[in-house]
């Protein structure tokens, strides 16, 4: 025991930090899922055509990965997703600019805010068919909706969390209250409006999708699982578009923490997020 306790680093057995954990047990998850789901459809608990095997789906979605067809439909629900997010964190942070530093601005927008934002923006497919149509700018215009909420009350939150000596010294220097929102409050609330776009880029994803698949659009992934789906298709394929959906959204979901914490390093050392 001794010897194993003295031993120099370099000799002991190499430890996973939590990051390499937590995807470790992740892909453990994984690979149980498979596992359950190939004996569930190899013992014929549940019909073919309604639960594929394991192996059927990883077949499906490869072959999807390769299919110009999908990777046109992915493509388009990527540019819908971007745009939506981009013009919600445009506005979101600006109108969270706005309010966190006004009072008065905040009490008076706080009634409009409050009757929007419960309000699902699944609901709002139908008016947005209506009023836009069934292509692209209902997509994005939903997609704006659903993403601008956490982007805005995370931008309030970081903007109240400045602290008053910076904006009193600020002042001292005689800023203006322009240059004091761009100087002090908008670097100071950075990490918070971070987070909310990082939190809204997988509502975007979710709604840009529903949106395909519910309003009937003629591209996106979310048309393509209605297009297959329909007429007794290939639930193999079904199966693989929605798991190349839920790879799509992880793989936001890294790109997003890792520019996070690239970016604002010297906020998340040793906080994990």
């Amino acid at each position: 025991m001794t010897a194993i306790a003295d031993s120099p680093p370099s000799l002991r057995a190499p430890q996973l930090g939590k990051s390499g954990t937590r995807i470790l047990r992740g892909v453990i998850g994984a690979v149980a899922l498979l596992v359950i789901m190939e004996a569930v459809s190899l013992l014929g608990i549940v019909p073919e055509s309604l639960l594929p095997s394991a192996s059927q789906v990883i077949a499906a979605t490869a072959s999807l990965l390769v299919d110009p067809v999908f990777l046109s439909d992915v493509g388009a629900t990527i540019w819908a997703w971007a745009a939506g997010l981009s013009i919600a964190a445009a506005v979101g942070i600006g109108l969270g600019l706005v309010l966190g530093s006004f009072h008065i601005a905040n009490e008076a927008a706080s009634a409009a805010i409050e009757f929007l934002r419960p309000v699902p923006s699944v609901a709002l497919i139908p008016l947005a068919i209506l009023v836009l149509g069934q292509g692209a700018e209902m997509k994005i215009a939903l997609t704006v909706y659903a993403a601008l909420w956490p982007i805005l009350f995370n931008t309030i939150y970081g903007v109240r969390d400045v602290d008053p000596i910076a904006k009193e010294t600020a002042r001292t220097f005689r800023l203006s209250q322009l240059g004091i929102l761009t100087r002090v409050s908008l670097p100071s609330a950075a990490p918070f409006a971070a987070t909310g776009i990082r939190i809204s880029a997988s509502i975007a994803l979710i709604v840009t999708i529903s949106a395909e698949l519910l309003a009937g659009s003629a591209q996106g992934i979310g048309a393509y699982i209605l297009r297959t789906s329909s007429g007794g298709g290939d639930t193999a394929l079904v199966f693989g578009g929605t798991v190349i959906a839920g790879l799509l959204g992880v793989l936001v979901n890294m790109l997003l923490v890792g520019a996070e914490r690239l970016v604002f390093r010297w906020k998340t050392d040793g906080v994990p997020l």
